[in-house]
């Protein structure tokens, strides 16, 4: 046992994975100097779903999208993209990563930073082409910061620079969205653009993984949840799984806000 985190990556075949789904997850495990951080975890997502990854703090939430994008490595088992691995899919993957681990102080304007989400289209050595440019324009107008394009990212509230990064993730047309708690420390409207905008992914299909810590919008916001406290506790459809025995197998004791999460089950329910 000891060998699987000796920082050997062993990849799981690929006929044990869904070549129709958007991700299937099979057998992984990820560990920091030996110790387990995500242990066994199997999972396949649904196509055009919102899909909610909640648990307590260092469960392995982001840890778990790290993994599937290959930045930090696995122990064992392996993941796919309809079938594929990263690598090869990696131009219809999205990835919106926390605000708080962004170097802010790059000098780079929004529109800049969305243009990035447009370099898999763009043809080696050649700068982004005026379309290019139009798109990521129509982009920071979609997440309602096209009278931003010019400013400094810096230069931007918290919400304004999530909005741009949401509008990067937009840029890119990806079938596959991983989203790193993108409602983290953003005002009331920001959270509100937000859903809508994931909604909008949604019903053309595409799938939107989200990295969320607030139990008393998951009924709303969520299609499917997923429950992780370092292994998958439960993970379905949000009004099968989203239940109080379900949070507290992932919580415990340490959850102070169990009551108020049986009110939003409880409300979900009513519905």
């Amino acid at each position: 046992m000891s060998g699987r985190f000796a920082g050997s990556k062993i990849e799981a075949r690929n006929d044990d994975h869904d070549a129709e789904s958007p991700l299937s997850i099979h057998d992984m495990t990820v560990a920091y100097h030996r110790k387990p951080v995500l242990w066994d975890i199997d999972f396949t997502a649904t196509g055009g779903r919102l899909i909610g990854v909640v648990g307590p703090n260092g469960a392995g939430k982001s840890t778990l999208i790290k993994a599937c994008l290959d930045l930090v490595p696995r122990a064992s088992g392996s993941v796919r993209f309809y079938g594929k691995s990263y690598r090869q899919q990696r131009g219809i993957v999205g990835y919106v990563p926390q605000r708080e681990s962004v170097d802010w102080d790059f000098p780079a304007s929004a529109l800049d930073v969305v243009t990035m989400g447009r370099y898999g289209r763009i043809p080696w050595c050649l700068p982004p082409r005026k379309r290019d440019k139009y798109a990521a324009l129509e982009c920071l107008d979609q997440v309602g910061m096209a009278d931003y394009a010019h400013r400094q990212i810096s230069k931007l509230s918290g919400g304004q620079q999530q909005r741009v990064f949401l509008a990067r993730a937009l840029a890119q047309d990806a079938q596959i969205y991983f989203m790193d708690e993108p409602f983290a420390g953003v005002d009331a409207a920001t959270e509100a653009a937000i859903v809508v905008l994931l909604r909008a992914l949604s019903a053309k299909n595409r799938t939107v993984l989200v990295v969320h810590h607030d139990l008393q919008t998951v009924p709303d916001y969520f299609d499917d949840v997923v429950l992780l406290n370092m292994r998958i506790v439960a993970a379905g459809p949000t009004e099968k799984v989203f239940t109080a025995e379900n949070l507290h197998k992932t919580y415990g004791g340490r959850l102070t806000l169990l009551d108020k999460a049986a009110q939003a089950v409880a409300g979900a329910g009513a519905r």
